[in-house]
């Protein structure tokens, strides 16, 4: 059965999509079977695969309101070799038509049941907010990636992250936290190195050993519809990503070991 990851921070800016993107690009490049789930309203997981989200026939979102089969929906990237789920600004719309119902919370989790054993793993870019779409992601998810600036406030947001999860856990036992990761890092500033230091004292081993560094080519690689991988495998955010993608498969093999 393939592993659900949500990557998920309330906090916007912190590389979620970026991490979604790359990692899941990584993971095929160690031969695994990947679909991205773009659960963000502003599609930029679709269109940082190279699939226009102006023009999609079907999205998550019919899959989500309209009881659409998941695998009618799906899109093949090329070159980043993952499928898709893709998302526009249709999705805005779900936020507020999954709130009146049935079984809202696990209506992806429903969806994707008959999927499961097809992936090696499933990664789900969550939106920027706590939102019923993050409950879905949630619910649905066996593992969660929190992506992080080594700063101050995202400190105080991880609190109100980890009390969702909490709670979440009352409906999807499953659910864990996999890792923390850090990203944009910058070795050279003190405010950075304190706050890994932090967070290391705090989550100990739940903190990814690979760090994102901020690097050019992984800011351009969007604009170009494709993972720092297929852009420029020689940078450095292409190889902390394949770092990652080592790391998040050997969390995997002592999990189901």
């Amino acid at each position: 059965m393939g592993r659900i990851i949500a990557i998920a921070n309330q906090k916007g800016g912190v590389g979620k999509t970026t991490t979604t993107v790359n990692l899941s690009a990584s993971l095929v490049a160690t031969k695994r079977k990947v679909l991205v789930i773009d659960l963000d309203p502003q599609g930029n997981a679709t269109m940082g695969s190279g699939v226009n989200k102006h023009e999609l026939e079907s999205s998550i979102y019919d899959v989500l309101v309209d009881d659409m089969p998941a695998r009618d929906a799906i899109v093949k990237t090329d070159p980043a070799g993952y499928d898709i789920l893709p998302a526009n600004g249709d999705l805005t719309a779900a936020e507020v038509q999954l709130i009146d119902m049935d079984g809202k919370e696990s209506r992806l989790r429903n969806a994707l049941d008959p999927l499961v054993d097809d992936y090696d793993y499933i990664v789900i870019d969550c939106p920027p907010s706590l939102n019923m779409l993050t409950v879905n992601a949630f619910v649905a998810a066996h593992g969660i990636i929190i992506p992080m600036q080594c700063e101050y406030y995202a400190l105080e947001g991880l609190t109100a992250l980890m009390n969702t999860i909490e709670r979440i856990q009352q409906i999807n036992p499953e659910l864990r936290i996999d890792g923390l990761l850090r990203t944009m890092y910058d070795p050279r500033t003190s405010l950075t190195t304190d706050v890994s230091a932090q967070l290391i004292n705090h989550f100990g081993d739940q903190v990814y050993g690979t760090v994102i560094p901020r690097n050019i080519r992984l800011a351009e690689a969007p604009s170009y519809g494709m993972p720092v991988l297929c852009y420029d495998k020689s940078s450095r955010g292409a190889v902390a990503y394949l770092a990652l993608a080592g790391e998040v498969n050997r969390k995997c093999q002592s999990i189901s070991a």
